[in-house]
């Protein structure tokens, strides 16, 4: 045998190959590198590199683009060009990557339908992992009945927080439709620092007294950062009544 010949992933003992780890372990106990392997289904013919080789240069490959962030997030701001860019891939397997990216982002946006929110923790929690490493602006807001189970998350705006893209009536329109009976706004701040600016104050207050004129309470503004958060409720900013402590 060669001894510069690449074992291929079907020459590997079968506790190393990532299908087979897959159906016995389940898919929790597969690394990054096998996970993505199993996504590219074959590797590099020219290069003699298995899917598992080709898996390991593409997210060596992403981590040198930005190390400050987790490298599968880097996935979500990768382009179908940029994947196409490294040895070994194209079209076909950049479209797959991409699209079990955007899967597992939806999956982390969803909330369970009936989670009960009992304070701003719930909230953040429920938002942070698709909302801290956005790299615009995006505001949302969590519907709630009577008993502040969720009835849905609804994206309302990206880009900028400021006066046309917080009108109470695209904040409350859906809020309407599905008979909620209060909500939760939140938005994010892509550097990371969750601290209200005066806009963010005032646009509160605007909404605060929009919703008791259509009798549907704003419990909270949530600012989510970079694995932190802020409750304009807790702090007191924005309402009438005594903080929440």
């Amino acid at each position: 045998m060669d001894d510069d010949r690449k074992l291929t992933i079907k020459e590997l003992p079968s506790r190393m190959r990532p299908r087979e780890k897959l159906m016995q372990d389940g898919a929790a106990r597969l690394t990054d590198a096998e996970l993505v392997a199993l996504l590219l289904g074959t590797g590099h013919a020219q290069s003699n590199d298995s899917a598992l080789d080709l898996s390991h240069r593409i997210l060596a490959t992403l981590s040198s683009g930005c190390r400050d962030a987790p490298v599968l997030r880097q996935l979500l701001d990768t382009s179908v060009e940029q994947l196409c860019g490294i040895a070994g891939v194209g079209v076909a397997k950049a479209s797959s990557l991409l699209a079990a990216a955007e899967l597992g982002r939806r999956i982390a946006a969803e909330a369970p339908r009936g989670a009960e929110i009992t304070g701003p923790e719930d909230a953040a929690q429920m938002l942070m992992a698709d909302m801290r490493f956005l790299d615009r602006e995006h505001f949302r807001v969590i519907l709630l009945n009577t008993k502040h189970q969720v009835l849905g998350i609804e994206l309302i705006s990206i880009g900028g927080l400021d006066s046309s893209a917080a009108h109470p009536r695209e904040i409350f329109k859906g809020g309407v439709k599905r008979s909620a009976a209060a909500v939760i706004l939140a938005h994010n701040h892509p550097s990371g620092d969750p601290t209200p600016s005066p806009d963010d104050v005032e646009i509160t207050q605007r909404l605060v007294g929009a919703g008791e004129m259509l009798g549907m309470d704003v419990l909270d503004h949530i600012i989510i950062g970079d694995d932190c958060y802020v409750s304009l409720r807790r702090q007191g900013t924005a309402w009438r009544d005594t903080p929440n402590e």
